[in-house]
């Protein structure tokens, strides 16, 4: 018995020192934190979705108190959340501009894109995008609509609709993780204050374009002549809108012949 109760008070005692130690080396070694950084930190959304370009919230809230980011930096916090912080940190520059959203140039939906086979492989565009022929369309541009955006949106804001993803503008913080994942480079983010977007990546000819898919930009350059701002440019045979020109007058989509300039 003598030898268990003095084994009991080993322990403790062990225990006792062990603990104290610990505390000793957690006042020794203790790193301060800058209440500023937590404060900051409160203020963003905490999806650590990394499109500020830092690793998580956690990171993006350090990086600010360092200098090393900007008080706006966070797109999906948005305006509210730059003014925020800039009113913790002391410093202007919190407004953010036109809210941005992601839209995919590519309007080939089973109705107007031409297929050529069918496809048995993985359900993954960058599967797709390395084979031979991209996938079942004759259209090797654009949507090839097996979903990586899909996957890698993380506030379910884009979707594959009739075989084209199709992006809900009401969900999108414009993270840019979609943009990042399309192997076809389909994706941008645009002001959601924009109205008229060619919604087409085809860069052959019209002629080709016209047997590939019935929604494809010809290269015509009838909404470049018609456009009396210079927001429109043509190069490698596809449409281009200068969303800081556009006034959204709507000539360049009236006298489209494909009807791929499109209200967003």
């Amino acid at each position: 018995m003598s030898m268990i109760i003095a084994s009991v008070i080993v322990l403790a005692v062990v225990g006792l020192l062990v603990g104290m130690m610990l505390v000793f080396a957690g006042e020794a070694f203790k790193v301060e934190t800058d209440p500023r950084e937590v404060a900051v930190r409160e203020c963003l959304p905490g999806n650590n979705c990394g499109a500020c370009g830092q690793a998580g919230c956690d990171a993006m809230a350090a990086a600010i108190v360092r200098g090393e980011a900007p008080v706006n930096g966070c797109p999906v916090g948005g305006a509210a959340c730059g003014e925020k912080i800039s009113a913790i940190m002391g410093v202007a520059g919190g407004e953010t501009g036109p809210r941005n959203v992601a839209f995919v140039k590519c309007a080939g939906t089973c109705d107007v894109m031409k297929t050529k086979c069918n496809y048995v492989g993985i359900e993954s565009c960058e599967a797709a995008a390395v084979l031979p022929g991209k996938g079942i369309k004759y259209c090797t541009h654009g949507c090839l609509g097996y979903g990586s955006c899909v996957k890698a949106c993380p506030f379910d804001a884009i979707h594959i609709v009739d075989g084209v993803a199709k992006v809900d503008r009401s969900k999108c913080m414009a993270c840019g993780k979609c943009v990042a994942a399309c192997p076809q480079k389909l994706i941008e983010l645009l002001p959601d204050t924009s109205i008229f977007a060619v919604q087409c990546s085809n860069k052959e000819k019209g002629a080709l374009v016209k047997t590939e898919c019935d929604a494809g930009c010809l290269g015509c350059g009838l909404c470049v002549r018609q456009c009396e701002q210079g927001a429109i440019t043509l190069a490698n045979n596809i449409a281009h809108i200068d969303q800081s020109k556009c006034v959204g007058c709507g000539k360049c989509a009236a006298k489209c012949p494909a009807k791929i300039i499109r209200v967003r």
